[in-house]
């Protein structure tokens, strides 16, 4: 386990502010409402992986804007987390965000120890009115997935699409079932191939993967996880980003990319944490386009490159998302090779 700017429980203790902190309850104001909020975010993998840089990332500027104090742990197993938890918790923060799909019921269990603190975690479970001061979001991007499925369905030749995953589960999977929509919406004879890794991070199985499907004709690669756009950079083919903008690394590679964005997810546990109002939600929905928690990257490197009716089509697609008029199908169920 990697840990950054640790507390000392004893020091903490000790202060004035800080006592303020620990005998104020979720349900009552806070002592000094001006006060950072005591923050620690519990990571399972690097904080350079897709999907926890966009939370650390989210971090980072809610403590630049002092509203956070914020300290982190990274590479936490999963066996581990629900110590690590109960040590953040010990220590006086008042709210806790970080991921626990591989160790649900643990968490919970540490969350219902500690009422008193806030707990956002990244689940792929609802909300329990049982437990207070336990919410949960995913990063329900599938708006922007969709409209990068429909570019890709434009930029394709072949008509054969790779896509390399993590693990099926529904953060994944309605991911790249949008993307399979809008890529078929373009182009109904497309193909599919699909694969999982069984990892979070391991660049050189999903390079590996990719060169798989490569071999098998695919000629774009949506690259859901770290190394599939080595590999298509290395045979000379597209690729479509998730999560973050990688194109300054792939400059002729990676076409565009669905971006998530976790300041909204964020902002709204804080204000909640703020107002002393915090309680068990969903707060997935504060990653739907219409709430500006995604959003399509610029196309950067391939402006002009991707045919212009389908760049119009996806103009229009943004439009109607965000005002409500067209809605990605959320399919959390695990998408298959065509």
């Amino acid at each position: 386990m990697t840990t950054h700017n640790r507390i000392n429980r004893r020091r903490f203790m000790t202060t004035t502010a800080g006592s303020a902190l620990m005998i104020s309850a979720l349900g009552t104001s806070r002592a000094f409402a001006a006060d950072p909020i005591k923050t620690a975010g519990i990571y399972t993998v690097p904080v350079e992986q897709q999907w926890v840089s966009r939370i650390h990332k989210a971090a980072l500027t809610a403590q630049e804007r002092g509203d956070i104090d914020y300290t982190f742990s990274e590479n936490v197993s999963n066996t581990d987390y629900a110590r690590v938890l109960r040590e953040y918790a010990e220590a006086g923060n008042t709210l806790i965000i970080g991921e626990v799909f591989g160790a649900e019921q643990e968490a919970r269990e540490v969350a219902a120890e500690y009422p008193n603190v806030a707990f956002l975690m990244g689940s792929s479970f609802k909300e329990d009115a049982a437990l207070p001061n336990f919410a949960v979001f995913d990063n329900y991007i599938q708006d922007a997935s969709y409209l990068s499925g429909l570019i890709a369905g434009s930029m394709t030749t072949s008509g054969n699409i790779g896509m390399v995953g993590g693990f099926p589960i529904p953060e994944v999977n309605r991911l790249m079932h949008a993307f399979m929509a809008g890529a078929l919406e373009v182009n109904p004879d497309i193909s599919f191939q699909v694969s999982f890794i069984g990892s979070w991070f391991d660049p050189p199985k999903a390079k590996e993967t990719a060169f798989a499907m490569i071999e098998n004709g695919a000629d774009v690669l949506y690259a859901e996880r770290f190394g599939v756009s080595d590999a298509a950079k290395e045979q000379g083919i597209l690729a479509i980003g998730n999560v973050i903008d990688t194109q300054s690394d792939y400059p002729d590679t990676v076409v565009a990319s669905a971006i998530w964005h976790f300041e909204p997810t964020l902002d709204k546990a804080i204000a909640e944490v703020q107002a002393g109002t915090f309680t068990a939600a969903d707060y997935g929905v504060y990653s739907f386009m219409k709430e500006g928690g995604t959003s399509l990257a610029p196309l950067g490197t391939f402006e002009g490159k991707v045919p212009a009716e389908v760049m119009a089509l996806v103009a229009k697609r943004t439009e109607e998302i965000k005002s409500g008029a067209f809605t990605v199908t959320i399919n959390d169920e695990e998408p298959k090779s065509s």
